[in-house]
């Protein structure tokens, strides 16, 4: 040993073992707390949701770092702005399949590269209709996936037997990790993918459980990058809450493409397929279906079903045509008066609106001479359809007043107008559609409001009968008893 060499052969303490700052650093974990129902985020935990007002449903969960906020971090480019007289628009024709009313709905056919959700209530078909267009997609186009969450490949297979699908091109999978799911993509490298449902899939490396606000919202992104970026179309089934909305977050919605609704009364047969949104098609756009053992039967001609079980001279029947996207539809309306057993008469609808209910008796009762005051009053759409607009209060004053003084409506008759407060009949929107619609069916007389302001042109075959108020419509519309 030198002599110039020091050494230092004090023991270190324990505090000075244990106090380095350098070798301690760690990365800190960031929570946030997550409404269930909204998706709003919190710091801190709260019994109830400040923005949607639901009680126990902020959930406290792991924020992890997006691959975007590296390369953010990092300094790299996210994106690269560019002109937009660059931008090409030459895109894939879109891929049609022999199913009229689905394509219809989609606006011509599936879009390569789209993000489509579809919700429905549970046993309304939604697997069903699915695996029919996968079917024939992969007939048509090429390899397509279906992925399934909650059914083993046996389950799907008997229901394919059912529908008598038999295609080579259709792959089946059982998986809910989103990873597995992106590398059978990449294997079998399908034209189509079908997840069913986004409610079932999961990130590993987020903490919290499938179905969360967290997994739906970022499951959904993956989704979406791989078919804007490999240009496969990709379908979400959704499952659906009580209230008959989508369950997850509502930002779920606006990051796909297209939104549609499988609806029906799971006692009828007919289904109705219905868009809300849709970025490459219109929306509110309606395809009808009748389920069968063997599938999804498209219905070329709703009104004529909707129509076949009518009575004819029955007192409390009315026709209304109602537009459905930009297809019209001929429904019966059925209504019923019944004197009230209570102090206070009930108003039961079922297809339409509980406040246009109340609305349109009451202008019977003050405008039109009805007395329903004391009266229960039902009204049933009958096909399970749900009428929105108010073009068909009129058939439903006309189906009430027909009831209450147990006058049939003339059998050949539609009727087509908005009632106002004064009792006035209101101009609709599409009346032309709506006649001749009616005409195509053999009807051959319509009430509709009279207008100062000229508008579209009569069809030829019907007769119009206009009419400025509820009582001018009714006294065209019901049956002269035989004491006149």
């Amino acid at each position: 040993m030198t002599s110039g060499a020091t050494h230092d052969t004090r023991h270190a303490t324990p505090d000075e073992l244990c106090y380095n700052p350098v070798e301690i650093t760690m990365a800190k974990t960031k929570t946030q707390f997550v409404c269930q129902q909204c998706g709003r985020t919190s710091p801190r935990q709260m019994g109830r949701c400040p923005q949607c007002g639901e009680y126990n449903t902020m959930v406290e969960v792991v924020v992890a770092e997006t691959k975007a906020a590296e390369r953010r971090r990092s300094g790299a480019p996210l994106s690269v702005p560019q002109r937009l007289t660059d931008v090409s628009v030459d895109a894939e024709p879109r891929l049609t399949f022999p199913l009229e009313e689905f394509s219809r709905v989609l606006g011509g056919g599936i879009v390569p590269g789209s993000l489509v959700l579809v919700g429905g209530d549970p046993g309304i078909g939604k697997s069903t209709i699915l695996l029919q267009v996968s079917a024939l997609i992969a007939e048509k186009a090429g390899p397509v996936l279906y992925v399934s969450g909650e059914e083993s490949p046996r389950q799907i297979k008997m229901r394919a037997d059912r529908m008598g699908v038999e295609t080579p091109e259709l792959f089946l999978v059982t998986e809910t990790d989103l990873d597995a799911i992106l590398d059978h993509v990449e294997a079998v490298k399908p034209r189509l993918l079908v997840v069913d449902s986004i409610q079932t899939t999961y990130l590993s490396e987020l903490t919290s459980a499938a179905g969360s606000v967290s997994q739906v919202r970022e499951c959904a992104a993956r989704l979406q990058a791989l078919a804007k970026s490999g240009g496969v179309s990709v379908f979400l089934i959704g499952h659906v809450t009580k209230e008959g909305t989508l369950a997850g977050p509502r930002v779920l919605e606006h990051i796909v493409d297209t939104v549609l609704y499988l609806e029906g009364d799971r006692y009828q047969s007919y289904r109705l397929l219905r868009c809300v949104k849709n970025r490459f098609g219109a929306t509110a756009e309606v395809g009808v279906f009748e389920m069968r053992g063997t599938g999804m039967i498209e219905v070329p001609n709703p009104s004529e079903a909707f129509l076949a079980d009518r009575v004819v001279n029955a007192p409390g029947s009315a026709i209304a045509v109602t537009m459905e996207g930009t297809r019209p539809l001929l429904v019966e309306l059925q209504g019923l008066t019944s004197p009230t057993a209570f102090g206070n008469p009930r108003r039961t609808p079922n297809g339409v609106d509980f406040n246009r209910l109340l609305l349109v008796t009451a202008v019977l009762t003050k405008r039109a001479g009805v007395p329903l005051g004391d009266q229960d009053v039902f009204v049933n759409v009958i096909g399970g359809l749900k009428i929105g607009e108010p073009a068909a209060d009129l058939a439903i004053a006309a189906a009430l007043a027909s009831s209450g003084r147990d006058r049939p409506v003339v059998a050949d008759l539609v009727m087509i107008g908005e009632i106002g407060l004064s009792g006035e009949l209101r101009a609709v929107s599409q009346l032309t559609a709506r006649l001749k619609e009616a005409a195509k069916l053999g009807f051959k007389k319509a009430i509709v409001p009279k207008t100062l302001r000229p508008g579209e042109p009569y069809p030829d075959g019907i007769e119009i009968i206009p009419a400025r108020s509820i009582r001018e419509a009714l006294d065209s519309a019901l049956i002269k008893s035989a004491g006149g």
